[in-house]
């Protein structure tokens, strides 16, 4: 016998039920299923007024499972891509401002584990952080500011 069809309702609490979701993500992952945006409008504000649905408990799962490898620059473009306020993010991101050295710190030293003895490999540490999202007072602390530019 074939499955019935899975309304719009079960899919979101499905996808809810594996990972939290922003808001703007559970929506462009459910209006493919429904020509009725109302209805999908509808449902997200039920789901948010029920507290199953929150932008700030994504915000912080996101940035829990993702702080120890990226810098808070970083962090805050992908919440911004997934449509969280920018109040929020800074909510969310204000505890990390105190450990990002030591992240990076962290991150530099299971990469790299010494410093670097030219320029070449001193410019590969600094781009490493800098893709990682790491502010770049924290990058020369972390690498080292004391070369003279050649």
């Amino acid at each position: 016998m074939p499955k019935p069809p899975a309304t719009l309702r079960n899919r979101a609490l499905a996808l809810l039920s594996r990972r939290e979701h922003s808001r703007l993500e559970l929506l462009r992952k459910l209006k493919p299923h429904t020509e009725d945006e109302a209805e999908l409008e509808t449902l997200l504000d039920d789901f948010a007024q029920r507290g199953w649905l929150s932008d700030a408990r994504f915000a912080e799962s996101w940035v829990h499972g993702r702080a120890a490898r990226y810098g808070g620059t970083r962090l805050k473009a992908e919440l911004c891509s997934k449509g969280v306020a920018a109040e929020t993010i800074d909510d969310t991101l204000a505890h990390l401002q105190t450990s990002e050295a030591a992240r990076a710190r962290d991150i530099w030293q299971r990469k790299f584990g010494s410093p670097a003895t030219d320029a070449k490999e001193r410019a590969r540490q600094l781009r490493f952080l800098a893709t990682r999202g790491f502010s770049l007072d924290v990058i020369y602390a972390v690498v080292g500011g004391d070369w003279d530019d050649e």
